[in-house]
C-alpha cells in the first residue's frame, strides 16, 4: 500500500509537491571526528502544500524528541548580535504597548538560552521560559531566567497554569514552524493565555520564502511554513483571533502576529493586518497555482551555485564557508557540496568547533581560521545575516577575498 501523507492541520490528503529536496540528515547534528566513519541517518525532505487549507509542510519523519530533546541541540540564539538587538527592541515595544509590569507574567515558548526573557528580568517583570532542549535551557537559567524543560502543548499549558497562572504576554519566536502537532500546540496557547492577555508569534513568512527562493529554510526541524492566512485559519480554529501583524526583516523576512481570545474586545483588528491579508489573497496564496513554479526555480539555483564553484575550483581559487546554520545544511546537502568545493566553514558557536557539518562532513572552525587561510571566496551560509557578517569580517577584502551570497540568487561582493 502506498503511503499518503495528510495535512497536520486539516487532515486532508497531501497530493501536491511544493519542492522535493531529496534526502538530508538532521541539520543541527554536527559530527565529532570519531563519528565520521559511522553510518549517518538521512531522511526525506519533501515539502507539500495542502489543497484544502494551503499549509506548506513536510511530514514528521523524525520525532521532535530526537531533534531537540537529548541535550545536544546546537542552536544558541545569543550568538547572533542582530538577533539580540531584535529581542531587546521587542521587549521595549511590548512592555510599553501592553503596560507590562511587576504584576504581569511573561511566558516564552521555546525560550532557548534566555536571549529574550533576560530583558524582561532586567525590567523586574516576572518570566517563565519553556524549552525542550536541556543544554540551551541550562544556559538560560545561568542568566537568571527560570526555565521549564518540556515540550509545549495542551498538557504542559495546563501544568503551567496550575503552578504559575496564566500569561499576560505569551510569546514564541521561530517555534511555530518546529511543531509537528500544530493543533495540540495552538490549543495549549489558548489554555495558557490570560483572558485579557496578548499572544505574539514570529515566524518566517511563506510569501518571502516563495518570492525570494528561500528553499534552504526548509529542513526537518521546520515542519510547517506559514502565510498570514494559514495562521489566521489555524488560530481561529482554537478560539484565537489575530488582530495585528508586523512585517520584519529577520530570517529573510518574517511576520510577528498579535493574537487574543475571541472573547476579548479590547484589541481591534488593525489596518496593517487587513492590508497584508488582502495582499496575500491578491497574490493567490490560497490557490495551488501560486506554488507551482517554485520547484523549478530551486533547481536553477542549484545549477548556478555549482557552476560558480566548479569554475572557481578550476581557476585554482580557494573557497571557505561562513556559518554552520540549519539552512546551510539544506543547501550543502541538496547541492552536493562537500570539501571538494568548500575547504572548511567557520562559526561563532564554540559548540560546533572541531565538528563537521551533517552529511557533507565539512570541518567547522572558529572565525579566526579565515585570517589564517585567506580564502579567495567566503560563502555566507546564514545569508539572512549577510550585512552583519560582512561588516564583522571586512578584513577579508584586505587580501582580495570576496563574499558570496547563494540565496535568493548567487551574488558576489567584492
Amino acid at each position: 500500500m502506498i503511503h499518503e501523507p495528510v495535512c497536520r492541520f486539516c487532515r486532508a490528503p497531501l497530493r501536491h509537491t511544493f519542492v522535493d529536496l531529496g534526502m538530508s540528515p538532521l541539520c543541527q547534528r554536527h559530527l565529532r571526528p570519531e563519528q565520521l566513519s559511522e553510518m549517518e541517518p538521512f531522511y526525506p525532505l519533501h515539502a507539500w502544500v495542502c489543497s484544502e487549507c494551503f499549509l506548506v509542510q513536510i511530514e514528521e519523519v523524525v520525532p521532535p524528541q530526537e531533534i531537540f530533546g537529548d541535550g545536544s541541540y546546537a542552536y544558541f540564539s545569543s550568538f547572533a548580535d542582530s538577533w539580540l538587538r531584535h529581542a531587546a527592541q521587542y521587549v521595549e515595544l511590548v512592555s510599553e504597548r501592553f503596560g507590562l509590569g511587576p504584576k504581569s507574567l511573561v511566558v516564552e515558548v521555546a525560550s532557548n538560552d534566555g536571549y529574550l526573557l533576560q530583558n524582561f528580568v532586567r525590567r523586574g517583570i516576572p518570566v517563565l521560559g519553556i524549552e525542550p532542549a536541556s543544554n540551551t535551557a541550562e544556559a538560560a537559567v545561568r542568566k537568571g531566567v527560570p526555565t521549564l524543560v518540556r515540550f509545549f502543548g495542551a498538557a504542559t499549558a495546563m501544568d503551567v497554569v496550575e503552578q504559575h497562572g496564566r500569561a499576560s504576554l505569551l510569546l514564541g519566536n521561530n517555534v511555530l514552524a518546529h511543531v509537528p502537532d500544530i493543533n495540540d500546540f495552538v490549543s495549549g496557547l489558548a489554555i495558557l493565555l490570560a483572558p485579557d492577555g496578548v499572544l505574539t508569534m514570529e515566524f518566517p513568512h511563506l510569501m518571502q520564502l516563495v518570492e525570494h527562493n528561500q528553499f534552504d529554510t526548509i529542513y526537518h526541524e521546520h515542519f510547517s511554513y506559514f502565510s498570514l492566512l494559514s495562521v489566521e485559519r489555524i488560530f481561529g480554529a482554537h478560539g484565537l483571533t489575530v488582530f495585528d501583524v508586523d512585517e520584519l526583516t529577520t530570517h529573510g523576512g518574517s511576520l510577528r502576529i498579535y493574537a487574543k481570545h475571541d472573547t476579548d474586545n479590547t484589541h481591534p483588528v488593525t489596518a496593517a493586518f487587513e492590508e497584508l491579508r488582502a495582499r496575500e489573497l491578491a497574490a493567490g496564496v490560497n490557490g495551488l497555482a501560486y506554488y507551482a513554479s517554485f520547484s523549478d526555480r530551486v533547481k536553477e539555483t542549484k545549477r548556478r551555485l555549482l557552476d560558480f564553484l566548479i569554475d572557481a575550483r578550476r581557476r585554482g581559487k580557494s573557497v571557505a564557508g561562513y556559518g554552520a546554520p540549519g539552512k546551510g545544511n539544506t543547501l550543502l546537502n541538496y547541492c552536493g557540496i562537500r570539501t571538494d568545493f568548500l575547504d572548511f566553514t567557520v562559526d561563532r558557536n564554540p559548540y560546533k568547533h572541531g565538528r563537521f557539518t551533517p552529511g557533507t562532513h565539512i570541518p567547522i572552525y572558529p572565525p579566526a581560521r579565515l585570517r589564517d587561510a585567506r580564502p579567495d571566496y567566503v560563502v555566507i551560509l546564514p545569508w539572512n545575516l549577510r550585512d552583519e557578517i560582512m561588516s564583522q569580517h571586512s578584513y577579508i577584502r584586505e587580501w582580495g577575498g570576496q563574499f558570496v551570497i547563494p540565496i535568493p540568487e548567487l551574488r558576489v561582493y567584492r
